[in-house]
């Protein structure tokens, strides 16, 4: 269902998978489990790819999204502490 969603196809969703690019939940039994954030994330993949991007690139323009996420996330922090 998540490829159908992603318009992708399973076998690439497996190679993500392998690359480290979606980490997605799995059931006890080992059914993969794929989220609206994981089907999201493929979307986005989808559309690095479309721009010329290769597995590579792509893992490290998700890399640097996180760690800017995290440092907006930090001045927002920061901003919001009343000086001493």
């Amino acid at each position: 269902m998540a490829a159908k969603l992603a318009g992708t196809g399973q076998q690439n969703i497996r190679l993500y998978e392998t690359k480290g690019l979606i980490l997605p939940e799995r059931t006890a039994g080992g059914t993969r489990q794929y989220s609206d954030a994981d089907v999201a994330l493929l979307l986005h993949i989808g559309e690095l790819l479309h721009q010329g991007l290769n597995l590579a690139g792509i893992a490290k323009v998700l890399e640097l999204e996180v760690a800017n996420a995290e440092l907006r996330l930090a001045l927002r922090r920061a901003g919001s502490r009343p000086d001493a």
